[in-house]
């Protein structure tokens, strides 16, 4: 299974104070101890870094990212992505901008994401984005 990991995910396991304490970041250790192959995109790393302050939190993420695979939305991305958001928003499920675009990265490579934001919930009610379940 090839996995993409939210930031909320990420933010949670970066975290000085007990990371391991949640269930989605066990999960996520579970995930790279088995091998599991994990991608990330721009955004992701972006939204990480502005959530971190300090340059010893930066160069630890930028470190650490440099290793995962990354995925670069191109046009159609972009395209489907607002159609993935105009479809869910016409049956009653508001989707964010950077969020729609996330969903439809894992829609076009089979990616599973994993993530603690419910909305992706909502998206994959009414699409074929793969939720991960331990």
């Amino acid at each position: 299974m090839t996995l993409f990991v939210d930031t909320s995910v990420w933010s949670l396991a970066l975290r000085r104070d007990a990371p391991l304490a949640s269930e989605p970041v066990r999960d996520l250790v579970r995930a790279l101890e088995a091998g599991e192959t994990i991608l990330t995109t721009g955004l992701v790393l972006q939204e990480l870094l502005q959530g971190f302050s300090g340059p010893r939190d930066r160069t630890l993420i930028v470190e650490r990212f440099a290793a995962l695979p990354l995925l670069v939305p191109d046009r159609q991305d972009h395209v489907d992505a607002a159609e993935l958001r105009n479809h869910c928003r016409r049956r009653g499920v508001q989707v964010g901008t950077i969020d729609a675009l996330l969903a439809r990265l894992c829609i076009r490579h089979r990616l599973t994401m994993m993530s603690t934001d419910n909305d992706f919930q909502g998206i994959a009610r009414h699409s074929a984005l793969k939720l991960w379940n331990a």
